[in-house]
């Protein structure tokens, strides 16, 4: 019985979580009235159905008959508990603030805690099939809602309780419906999740599971509908990095499995057409494909964090970098040079920086969060050299094992996985729990102790 309703549970929690951001947005407006910022104990849930999920778990180990085998610690937990460890002898000798602590930790530890505990149970045969047509419908819907704001007007977002801003994030506002690339006023969709990168990271499983069931030939034209759906979702987050790791998706698939041979020459063919088209538009839309100003900090800010970790090479403490230092900072809006300002007049707690002087507000100096936009150096910067090294092996260890496996689903995890691994090296991939919790929930049915 706590297994089946374990397993309720995380079926659940897969289901909702690509829908928090929505569902957050338009309650917070129906409760507290339009303009306030998403209320705390909705955004909580998550946090609250995981917690009774890892409950029935521990109670699941303790209770089974092989319980001594099952809390046997191998180099995966070893790992995950070493990085806990350091994390708090690092932050206790150096800012020693436990909010801050907590909120890296939030973002850090809790997904890898949850997957150290939950492979140490049993999932049933039926777990795995349920939790993919889960995603295949709710991946599907996500995709088609997507599609639809692209073109939906601003007063659609506002009359659900989204800003009336975009591309912005404002910690005492609503979530902005969608993000627009700078001097183009085209949207970058993000659907029902807190913004297009999050999407793009997101609907890499329902994309990859399209891919799998297309390579084999089996059914094709409706997996190529399908496929199609969540593919011109992905391309309308225009997140390079979600792109990225399709691309490295599909030339790995291509080169494993049991692809049809037609196919993967068709495959092969139009991911040919797609690099020519990038590098087209890289030619005659630089604004759009290769967004100079974003693209210049990508690159700016990882060297800027390793800088970081060289200056302090055991770490500066949990919380200073990444989504946690956002949470704690000024919301800060970087204009290149020239640009007019003007439009933030209004928004006398937003700070705006042109070019490298800080015109906004006047009377003090923010303090901007640290964001290395590259999740394993954001642990370097955290717990210093040491931290990296045992984070990056511990992906690696997990990747490995991960790709051993051969059911189809098992797969399916494997490339997801990867795929989001493949963008933390450009972004802060596993902050959304959507992205994160669904992963590592799946890892775990998929890399359980036997």
């Amino acid at each position: 019985m706590p297994q089946r309703i374990r397993e309720s549970l995380a079926i659940l929690l897969i289901t909702i979580l690509p829908l928090h951001a929505l569902l957050v947005t338009v309650l917070t407006k129906a409760i507290a009235g339009a303009g306030h910022a998403p209320l705390p104990v909705l955004a909580v849930w998550k946090e609250g159905l995981l917690g009774i999920i890892l409950l029935l778990a521990a109670y699941e180990v303790f209770r089974s008959r092989d319980a001594a085998s099952r809390l046997r610690v191998d180099l995966i937990d070893a790992l995950i508990a070493a990085l806990i460890l350091l994390s708090i002898i690092v932050t206790i000798f150096t800012h020693g603030d436990l909010k801050l602590y907590l909120f890296g930790f939030k973002y850090d530890f809790v997904p890898l805690i949850a997957f150290m505990i939950l492979r140490r149970v049993n999932w049933s045969a039926d777990f795995q099939e349920q939790a993919f047509k889960v995603l295949l419908a709710i991946g599907g819907v996500v995709a088609a809602y997507g599609i639809l704001t692209f073109f939906l007007p601003q007063q659609f977002f506002t009359a659900l309780g989204y800003s009336d801003l975009h591309s912005l994030y404002l910690p005492d506002s609503p979530l902005a419906a969608f993000q627009q690339i700078g001097g183009s006023g085209l949207r970058r969709v993000q659907s029902t999740m807190s913004g297009p990168n999050q999407l793009g990271l997101w609907l890499l499983l329902p994309w990859t599971l399209g891919l799998l069931k297309v390579l084999k030939g089996k059914q094709l034209f409706q997996w190529i509908a399908y496929f199609g759906i969540i593919d011109f979702a992905l391309f309308l987050t225009f997140s390079r990095s979600a792109w990225i790791a399709a691309c490295v998706i599909i030339i790995i698939a291509l080169f494993r499995g049991d692809a049809d041979a037609t196919i993967r020459k068709a495959a092969l063919w139009l991911l040919g057409i797609f690099g020519i088209l990038l590098i087209v538009g890289g030619i005659f839309a630089p604004n759009i494909i290769l967004r100079i100003a974003s693209s210049s900090d990508h690159l700016e800010r990882p060297f800027i964090a390793i800088a970081t970790i060289l200056e302090k090479p055991l770490g500066w403490g949990m919380g200073l970098a990444g989504p946690a230092s956002n949470r704690v900072s000024d919301a800060c809006v970087y204009l290149p040079r020239g640009a007019d300002a003007s439009w933030a007049a209004d928004r006398p707690n937003l700070c705006v920086f042109v070019g490298n002087a800080q015109i906004q507000p006047v009377d003090r100096a923010c303090e901007c969060p640290f964001l290395p936009e590259n999740w394993y150096l954001q642990i370097g910067v955290e717990l210093g050299i040491l931290g990296f090294v045992l984070f990056v092996t511990l992906i690696v260890l997990i990747l490995r094992r991960v790709f051993k496996t051969s059911g189809e689903l098992d797969q399916i995890i494997a490339f997801g996985f990867l795929g989001v691994s493949i963008a933390a090296l450009f972004l802060h991939a596993w902050e959304d729990a959507a992205v994160s919790l669904t992963l590592w929930a799946l890892l775990s049915s998929a890399a359980a102790s036997k």
